[in-house]
Parts: structure tokens; sequence; C-alpha cells
């Protein structure tokens, strides 16, 4: 079975191909993102594997059911970006990863917690210049501060559990609490009270109808002055024009993206020798309490080698006739 990965980069290449010999599939890795403009590379491909930033919308789907795919696999946990209806329709199955390592994302948005609240960026770059004065780098304890998760999956909870041995006060926002929180001494709150306790909000919850910009500027106001706001879920969680205004008024204290709305055409790819086009990412970047990474908290070897051996027994499924892990079944 031959199979066409686009968006794919060393690591994909390296974990794929380790997780590939018990499957012996016929493995073709493209660097290029799918888009209408490149979605007749995968002519003759059943199967397009596809990473979150790909373009899955109607006319694509459509120009990769005429090439003869048969199956997205997806090799992300969010599927948000698949038209799942012109899917049905045109008689593709899509599958996903519905977990690899909840550990890696959450270490990575505490990474950043820590990163922020002890200036560590800041004070990274001051010693490679020879600077080693101390003036402007005074941070916070972590123990006793009130952390506000939003969305209490496998992630949030692994955070939440993370954040709980740090000697925080967890709060938690989930419509559908998970009682792993509860049992790390967590409470369930609404979200108002969530914004309006909270001095670190993580977010961990998929983007729908429901969560779609639900940070916004109206919640950015009801959130405690000078309070850290960390998201490594979704861009689109976040209003983020709304996010220069609330840094500029001091509302916003601290922020740590990996994640940003407007990141597909911007993120996995080097682009040191050209000016930045996105004026809302350049603006947010001169803020000194600021961390963005590029979409990189799934990046562990662990993460990477669940994610290959995930799909591709996704796609052996599949090929079976006994399909596992399929979002529009």
């Amino acid at each position: 079975m031959r199979i066409i990965l686009f968006s794919s980069q060393n690591h994909d290449r390296e974990s794929f191909l380790a997780a590939n010999p018990q499957h012996g599939f016929e493995l073709h890795f493209q660097q290029a993102p799918l888009r209408l403009d490149t979605a007749a590379l995968a002519m003759g491909f059943e199967v397009v594997c596809a990473f979150v930033n790909d373009d899955l919308s109607r006319p694509v789907l459509e120009q990769l059911a005429a090439g003869g795919t048969r199956l997205i696999a997806l090799r992300s946990a969010g599927y948000n970006h698949v038209d799942l209806a012109a899917a049905r329709a045109l008689g593709l199955a899509v599958v996903r990863v519905p977990a690899y390592s909840p550990y890696a994302v959450a270490e990575h948005a505490v990474g950043l917690v820590l990163a922020l609240c002890r200036h560590l960026h800041r004070a990274y770059n001051r010693t490679r210049e020879g600077d080693f004065s101390l003036h402007g780098l005074t941070g916070f304890d972590l123990f006793g501060k009130t952390v506000g998760v939003i969305g209490t999956g496998q992630i949030g909870v692994v955070f939440a559990r993370i954040m709980a041995g740090f000697g925080c006060r967890v709060l938690a926002y989930d419509p559908y609490p998970n009682p792993e929180v509860e049992a790390i001494g967590g409470q369930f709150v609404d979200l108002d009270r969530l914004l309006g306790e909270s001095d670190i909000i993580s977010l961990h919850c998929p983007l729908n109808d429901a969560t779609r910009h639900l940070v916004n500027a109206n919640s950015l106001q009801r959130m405690k002055r000078g309070s850290m706001l960390i998201n490594s879920s979704r861009g689109a969680l976040v209003d983020t024009p709304a996010l220069i205004e609330a840094l500029k008024s001091g509302q916003l204290g601290y922020l740590g993206l990996d994640v940003y709305e407007e990141e597909a055409d911007i993120f996995f790819a080097d682009r040191s020798d050209l000016p930045l086009q996105d004026d809302v990412l350049a603006r947010l970047l001169t803020f000194p309490n600021v961390i963005i990474t590029a979409h990189q908290a799934f990046l562990t070897n662990e993460a990477l080698a669940a994610i290959a051996e995930t799909t591709l027994n996704n796609i052996a499924a599949w090929r079976k006739g006994a399909p596992v892990n399929q979002v529009n079944g």
C-alpha cells in the first residue's frame, strides 16, 4: 500500500521508518503542506497522511478522491481542519491519533510557565551577551498560586497533576468534568470564577464552535490583572489581536503560546532570512513577557514513536476492514 505523508519533516521520516518494518507499507515523504495546489502530488496514493496545518477542505478532498485516495490518516488528535461532511460524501474514511503522549504537551506547557515566571528566556539572552545583571528578572513562586485548567482530558489532567505537585491550588473548567482532577485535590468551577481567581490559566481543550476565541477581549478583562495565559492546544482558542491590548495595558502579565491561529503559513519552516509578514505575530514577539514556540509541544521521542505507531496501525486496521480511531464512521 502506497502512503504519502504531507508536511513531513526529518523527525517524521525517522519515526515512521522505524515503525514501518512490521507493516511493509510504501512510504513517500513530502515536505510540502497539503493544499489545493499540492494535492496533485497524491495522485495514485490510496492513503494520504496529513498533519495539523494541512488543508482538508472540500476542494482538496475532492481532488484527492478523484486521484484515488480512499483514506485520510491524520497524525494528530485534532481534526477541526477536516471537512468531515465532504469526506463522508466522497467516501473518504478519516482516522486520527486520539492520544500519543499527554506528558509531552503538558510538560511543554509547564516549561512555558517556568520560563515566564522566572524570566529564563531574558536571562539566557543576557548572559550570552555578557550581561549578568539581575534587574527586571524578579519572578514569583509557583507554590500557593492558583492555576486554572480549561479542558481536563488526558493532557489537562497531566498538567493539573504537575502544577499540584508544585503546591498550586488547581481550579478546572470542563463541560465533562474528569474525576481525576478532583482526585489530586482540584476543584471544578464555572468559567467566570476560574478566570477571576487564577494566577495562571492553561488551555487544554479541543477547537470547536463553542471554544473558538474562548479567550477574547471580554474574557481577558475578567481575568485577574497581571495573570499568565498558556496555550499549547489550538491557536484559534484565542482571539490573538485581543492579547496585544491586554499585554499593553498590563491586564495580561505573561503569555506563553505554542500555537497560533494563523500559524499554517509560518510554522514548521525556517523563515529567518525573510521579513515576517504577520503583523500580529510580529507585535507579540516584541513583548519581553511573551514566549512563543512553533508548535513543538508534541515533539518528544516518545510522542513521535507513538504517533507513527498509531497512525500505521490505523492504516493497517482500515485495510483489513476493521477501522479504528475513525472520526467520520
